[in-house]
């Protein structure tokens, strides 16, 4: 669903309380949270979606990386999964078996067992999964505690979106996508371990919504407002190209639309470089508000560490989303 409509959706919902949840669907973050004891909290999250890549086992990968995300961006540390999936009766058991392992092996890299799962019958392929992961109550990073003054930082470039859209229309270059699906594969696990080690102050990872989307819950929930420098975005190669050419999903016209209502976009700001930053990701990176102080730190952490991280912006008093 799109970001107007979900939101929609949920603010007609009632949702009981409980004392130990301690993020639930109020919060509207990441994961939910469930407090066991003081020491020990429950982080749980689910994604799943149709291929975005012909191959099945590296579909399988990136679904399992996705989904693993949200507890990455919560601080916390995945431990056990589920599979979800729908598959046509007539598909290939051979190709279920590899979208299954690709989901198997990805959890493991992430230090996570797949247990189980639920599967149906849908005449398109779907795959995800439902994680479980531990964080200690202290330690919850959410979307509500950005301040004014801190840094933006992002563990990925955009583009997984464009870039895929040009591949289902065969016009896209083989490294280009290569180079995407190598992105989509890594896990934000080395990033979320770094930023434990500084003050950060809030985190998201950016999927579905884009980064315009995901910036914009921050800075909602945080009650301030953010100041993004498009140009020190970064992209995956290719992807401005693409969307120059309107290799462009559905689901980014509709998150561009709905940008709309919080952003303002400096009048030098392309129509590509608009597009980029309301591409929908798939297993994008993190998003990750902090002080100055921590965000010289965390960049120090990611040099020794060979983990990539841009600085994009910074949060500001007020409202909405600035590009400039």
């Amino acid at each position: 669903m799109g970001p107007g409509a979900l939101a929609s959706v949920l603010a007609a919902l009632r949702a009981p309380t409980h004392p130990q949840v301690l993020i639930g669907l109020a919060e509207s973050d990441d994961a939910a949270v469930y407090q066991l004891n003081p020491d020990t909290a429950l982080v749980q999250t689910v994604d799943f979606f149709p291929p975005i890549v012909d191959d099945p086992y590296t579909y399988g990968a990136i679904a399992a990386a996705n989904a693993l995300s949200d507890v990455y961006a919560m601080g916390g540390k995945p431990i056990l999964a589920l599979a979800i999936a729908a598959f046509p009766d007539d598909l290939d058991q051979s190709i279920i078996a590899a979208i299954l392992q690709g989901g198997i092996d990805k959890a493991a890299e992430a230090g996570a067992v797949v247990v189980g799962g639920h599967t149906v019958t849908d005449r398109e392929p779907k795959y995800g999964l439902c994680v479980t992961g531990l964080v200690h109550p202290a330690r919850i990073i959410t979307k509500a505690g950005a301040q004014p003054g801190d840094r933006l930082l992002l563990s990925k470039p955009l583009g997984t979106g464009l870039i895929t859209t040009a591949a289902k229309r065969n016009a896209v270059v083989a490294t280009d996508l290569a180079t995407a699906i190598s992105s989509m594969l890594t896990l934000n696990r080395q990033i979320a371990e770094l930023m434990s080690r500084v003050e950060a102050h809030a985190a998201t990872d950016v999927t579905g919504y884009g980064l315009l989307g995901h910036a914009a819950e921050i800075a909602r929930q945080s009650a301030v407002g953010l100041r993004i420098n498009a140009t020190d975005v970064p992209a995956l190669p290719g992807a401005l190209s693409y969307a120059e050419a309107g290799m462009v999903p559905g689901g980014l016209r509709r998150n561009l639309d709905h940008a709309a209502a919080y952003t303002s976009f400096a009048p030098t700001i392309s129509p590509a470089h608009q597009l980029l930053l309301a591409d929908p990701q798939t297993s994008g990176g993190l998003l990750i508000a902090v002080p100055p102080t921590a965000a010289t730190a965390l960049r120090d952490l990611c040099v020794a560490a060979g983990q990539p991280i841009w600085e994009i912006g910074e949060v500001i008093a007020g409202t909405g989303i600035t590009i400039t």
